[in-house]
């Protein structure tokens, strides 16, 4: 496996989980988790990380995300996620690895497919 698959399998593992350690396992410290680029208030801490990861979601998600490029400082992981009855998801995502392999800034880029009219 590679850092970034690495790092996707944690952060799908703590997604189910909401187990703080699980989360821990994901990012350093002083990390950054911003929901898009431009985020006025990103969650900045592991604790603010780790509370912000515990609130509920609108419904259990379905979601088909995989690596698209990476190196040693970055992965872009692509794909979708999809909150049944709720809202579907394209997502982008950057994680910036620190050397650990933990990211240390986390920014996602997502935006809602056009509704079908037919």
């Amino acid at each position: 496996m590679t850092r970034a698959s690495d790092w996707l399998t944690g952060y799908e593992r703590a997604w189910r989980s909401k187990e703080p350690a699980d989360v821990r396992a994901l990012f350093t410290e002083d990390a950054e988790y911003r929901f898009r680029p431009d985020d006025p208030e990103p969650a900045v801490g592991i604790d603010a990380i780790v509370e912000m990861w515990q609130e509920d979601e609108p419904a259990e998600p379905v979601y088909d995300l995989r690596v698209l490029i990476e190196d040693d400082d970055l992965g872009i992981i692509t794909g979708w996620v999809d909150y049944p009855g709720h809202e579907k998801y394209s997502n982008l995502w950057e994680v910036h690895f620190a050397p650990d392999g933990r990211a240390h800034r986390f920014v996602e880029w997502f935006m809602t497919p056009p509704q079908s009219t037919a």
